[in-house]
């Protein structure tokens, strides 16, 4: 996949076990290439620590450097998937795969529904309800 060769460096190491993890600050060296896949970072870190799911291996908020060349970021590394599920912040894990991202209605749509709902009056508006119930379904 890349010809150029990548080199990772650990810094302010801390193991965390209150959240069942290890965190670090990751210094990623890739001279010759722009920057390295989430997916790539994954990989390495996990033969790096010996980790048995690559999943609980958990790299956020890279930075890459001026001209490129090094990136720096965040890496968290949980005993297990589900302490990572439990623990982790929802939007890391949805990018990651992990989680489903959880679909809501917008603001706009909730206040809309609710000004439609004070137009109608007394058995109207329970006759609106459940057409509104069945529209859904």
């Amino acid at each position: 996949m890349s010809q150029h060769a990548i080199t990772l460096r650990t810094r302010q190491f801390v193991a965390n076990p209150l959240m069942s993890r290890r965190q670090f600050v990751l210094d990623v060296s890739h001279p010759g290439r722009a920057t390295v896949s989430k997916k790539e970072i994954i990989e390495k870190v996990a033969k790096m620590f010996k980790v048995k799911d690559p999943s609980t291996v958990i790299p956020f908020s890279f930075k890459t450097a001026y001209g490129g060349g090094k990136s720096t970021g965040f890496v968290c590394v949980y005993n297990s998937l589900e302490e990572a599920k439990k623990l982790h912040t929802k939007c890391h894990l949805t990018r990651l795969g992990l989680i489903d991202k959880v679909e809501r209605k917008g603001r706009k749509g909730i206040k809309e529904g609710k000004n439609r709902g004070k137009k109608t009056f007394g058995l109207g508006r329970r006759i609106a309800r459940k057409r509104a119930k069945r529209a859904e379904a």
